[in-house]
């Protein structure tokens, strides 16, 4: 949970900062729908490159974005060696880059039971949890690919096998498998960093107008489109709050002598009912609290209302379209096959 600043909001003076919140609304949505458009690796490298610059220029914490990405770094593990694994040979790429010869017998599954079994072990007395799941992964593979149980020494007489092999079999890497796992990488990395960048750069207030605003269309065909905005914002706004209370559940329970990373099925379904209980009435308490400090400021639901901040399109907001739409506009160029 530690890792979790969806819906954070960081303080700033930056110009991203001075961006009409429709205009963060809009190109969020309109660079995820440029990135499902980019065609091939080297672009997409590019724009990953494009991005690491607007967020130095933004002047935010990049350990914010690094936190928001370590949260799905299993997904992206998983996403990458299935594309190895499963990108064969074509008449494209017709011959892999590399293979490796791979062996399973006893002596590797055990080793491989071992390290796991120590990487549950260890892992709640370290902080780089994922780093170390990275290194005994790394440890596993070496051990499946050079296999450590066979040797044939040639200043003796004899040769030694203690490995009780199952079977062999070949990785092959291909050049193709290597592009969609580079591509399917760098495009998760994105989705979640430009949006992350707007959640860490808007209020929820200013979210909730630039909502409404976008939305206002939809009024003709009688859609509540104030009410709606509001729900979005108010969930954006209590999701790192309802992530700090459980936070300090946790940690109340654990002076207890709860731990949650140890013992049976039972018990860690006993010890995930002692966390969401507190949760729900915590939850319940809050909505409570905020119901009734909207009802004292006179929020009345579908009722029309004034906003002190009126919403207005700068110079920089027309810049900031226009740059956009110029990457859309070499996109397509790019994807006809005009360069």
């Amino acid at each position: 949970m530690n890792n979790i600043t969806f819906g954070q909001y960081v303080p700033g003076k930056s110009w991203i900062y001075k961006l009409d919140p429709r205009t963060k609304i809009l190109l969020t949505i309109a660079l995820i729908v440029l990135i499902f458009l980019i065609p091939d690796l080297i672009w997409m490298a590019s724009a990953l490159l494009v991005f690491v610059v607007i967020l130095i220029s933004t002047r935010i914490p990049i350990l914010k974005i690094i936190k928001s990405i370590k949260g799905v770094i299993f997904l992206l593990l998983f996403t990458v060696l299935l594309q190895l694994i499963y990108t064969k040979s074509s008449t494209i790429d017709p011959t892999p880059l590399y293979t490796f010869q791979m062996q399973i017998g006893l002596w590797q599954l055990l080793i491989l039971i071992g390290l796991l079994v120590f990487y549950f072990i260890i892992k709640r007395f370290i902080p780089l949890k994922i780093t170390l799941f990275l290194i005994l992964f790394a440890i596993g593979f070496i051990v499946l690919w050079k296999n450590p149980f066979v040797d044939t020494n040639s200043s003796f007489s004899w040769t030694w096998n203690f490995n009780m092999k199952w079977a062999d079999f070949n990785f092959d890497v291909y050049k193709s498998g290597l592009e969609k796992s580079g591509f399917i990488f760098i495009r998760i990395i994105l989705m979640i960093s430009i949006t992350q960048l707007l959640t860490l750069t808007t209020m929820s207030t200013d979210i909730n107008n630039g909502l409404e605003w976008i939305l206002s269309p939809l009024k003709l065909i009688k859609v509540p489109v104030g009410v709606f905005a509001m729900l979005i914002s108010l969930t954006l706004r209590f999701i790192p709050t309802l992530l700090t209370e459980s936070r300090k559940i946790m940690q109340a329970q654990a002076s207890r002598g709860v731990d949650f990373n140890e013992g049976s099925l039972k018990d860690k379904v006993n010890q995930i009912i002692s966390l969401l209980i507190p949760m729900f009435v915590i939850s319940f308490k809050r909505a409570d609290e905020l119901s009734n400090a909207m009802e004292a400021r006179g929020y009345i639901i579908g009722g029309k209302r004034t906003k002190i901040d009126l919403l207005k399109f700068r110079f920089l907001d027309f810049l900031a379209i226009f740059v956009v739409v110029a990457m859309f506009v070499a996109v397509i160029l790019h994807m006809v096959g005009v360069f």
